[in-house]
């Protein structure tokens, strides 16, 4: 029988915000844990991926900090919940959201790869809850944008997966500065690696719920082993990616997922990539193209295996077989979330046989290993109803800015070069300008003319970033960078011999490159 949120003790007006949004009755880790963490207890909560942990240290939080209203104080939040990713952060905070403003409370989410200027903004007009990332917490620590001296709430999800990603030692500086005596609230599928020593550092009598044992989630789905070779693999990706439903493949690089994003796109089946090369708008670009049906496929290396919760993935495909079975798990939990049913597959060519049959093994599973070919009735029923393939349309090509342009003394071929682009910058007609090794040079030495204080980089004309055309692209060392050094060796005779002629008119040697090295002039 279910037990709904109000009978355990759950304010009533969170309660509404869960049943306008669907959510009627608790999950068990839900149910298990919220006497004790509505109470103040310290909790350590141990439940597989997907069974709604996020509500469970979510509501406790909410509910306590609306129950002693205080002034909000800039730089000084009042709960931080903690995360690996940047995904599984933005997922907690859609959660934590709606829940935190029924109670009048401001959040505000922190995590690395985009400016900090708005978290900063954010922390100074004052919050009350912080869902951050560890490593970019931590460098606001540093700097004084956040103080945690007044913190009375702290979450600490997935500890297991940052005990994978190293994030420990950070971990335990960030609660290091945290006051003693407050809440703490620990979310982990498994105590190892560190985990069971941050639970005996920092939670005080703690009351441990463990729901289902680490391995039941992936007993949960119906799991298949595709053996095929590799000739055909290809095409095997592509037709377990033609269903209606969504479905999630996992690759190991990131240059592979955005490869085999836009392969099935141009196949007709609109795919996304999510990997760590994509900027944080990217990401949520395709996130969000996921999750609205856009694109049917996720393809994605271990980053998306932890924290991306998107409704309605029926299948998650093993392209290439993870490393290691807690990979395996995480991966595979991206479907059969909250009770409903998934399906897993992975393609194992024969040579893999042996590592994936170890994978499942340490897995705890018993899987069979099925040879197919692309019209098996086990591959038709995985990929169920096939969806209308979708005409491919590339991205728009970006439009160079006109006002970029070079003006026509800047070319490559001008007389002057790199001198004569400068002379242009500083307002000198063009017939004034300059090679490098003539009348500047000079005036360098004389100290007639302030050029050369100007930093190098301003210095450089048109062809200073330009490559070289011809067969002999090595860069001329540092001392021999002269009237030429940057010049494409396929430039006119004329360009070389009047910088040369220049600085032998001053009285100076020539610091060009050597005559021999450019396959324009062969030699002497």
């Amino acid at each position: 029988m279910s037990v709904t949120f109000s009978a355990l003790g759950v304010p009533e007006y969170l309660a509404k915000v869960l049943a306008d949004s669907g959510i009627e009755s608790a999950f068990p880790i839900q149910e298990a844990t919220l006497p004790s963490t509505l109470a103040g207890g310290d909790v350590l909560g141990r439940g597989q991926t997907g069974s709604g942990k996020t509500l469970a240290f979510s509501l406790p939080l909410v509910a306590r900090l609306a129950d002693r209203p205080q002034r909000r104080k800039a730089r000084f939040p009042r709960a931080l919940i903690m995360a690996p990713t940047r995904e599984l952060a933005t997922q907690i905070a859609k959660t934590v959201e709606p829940l935190a403003k029924a109670a009048g409370l401001r959040t505000t989410v922190i995590y690395g790869g985009v400016a900090q200027s708005r978290q900063e903004k954010a922390m100074n007009e004052g919050v009350d809850i912080v869902i951050a990332c560890p490593g970019r917490l931590d460098d606001l620590i540093k700097q004084k944008i956040v103080d945690l001296s007044q913190l009375e709430i702290s979450v600490l999800d997935e500890a297991d997966h940052m005990a994978d990603m190293g994030f420990l030692p950070v971990v335990r500086r960030i609660m290091d500065r945290m006051p003693t005596g407050i809440q703490h609230m620990l979310f982990s599928a498994t105590l190892d690696n560190g985990v069971d020593k941050v639970v005996k550092r920092y939670l005080s009598h703690p009351t441990i719920h463990s729901v289902d044992a680490p391995e039941a989630a992936v007993n949960t789905m119906e799991h298949h082993v595709f053996v095929i070779g590799n000739d055909d693999k290809k095409d095997l990706i592509r037709v377990l990616a033609q269903g209606t439903a969504r479905r999630i493949m996992f690759m190991r690089t990131k240059h592979h997922a955005k490869k085999m994003a836009l392969t099935l796109s141009k196949a007709g089946i609109p795919a996304v990539d999510l990997h760590g090369n994509l900027s944080q708008n990217a990401r949520d670009r395709n996130l969000a193209a996921f999750a609205s049906g856009e694109a049917k496929v996720l393809v994605a290396t271990d980053v998306a295996a932890r924290g991306v919760h998107v409704d309605g993935v029926e299948l998650v495909v093993h392209i290439d077989p993870p490393a290691e079975h807690k990979a395996y798990t995480h991966r595979s939990g991206r479907t059969a979330r909250a009770g409903s049913d998934g399906t897993v597959v992975t393609i194992c060519t024969p040579d893999q046989q042996g590592d994936v049959a170890s994978l499942l093994k340490q897995a705890g599973l018993k899987v069979p290993f099925e040879k197919v070919s692309l019209d098996s009735p086990v591959v038709a029923k995985v990929v169920g109803e096939v969806a209308e393939h979708v005409p491919y349309v590339a991205p728009a090509q970006q439009k160079r800015n006109p006002a970029k342009k070079k003006p026509a003394g800047e070319s490559s071929n001008a007389r002057g070069g790199r001198g004569g682009g400068r002379n242009a910058r500083g307002g000198k007609p063009a017939g004034e300008a300059q090679g490098r090794g003539g009348d500047r040079r000079r005036s360098d030495r004389s100290g007639a003319s302030n050029q050369s204080e100007r930093p190098a980089r301003e210095s450089r004309g048109a062809n200073a970033e330009r490559p070289s055309r011809g067969a002999y692209t090595e860069r001329p060392s540092r001392g021999a960078r002269g009237a030429n050094a940057d010049r494409p060796t396929n430039s006119s005779r004329s360009a070389r011999s009047g910088g040369r002629n220049a600085a032998g008119a001053a009285g100076g040697r020539s610091r060009g490159p050597r005559r021999a090295s450019s396959p324009a002039t062969g030699g002497r």
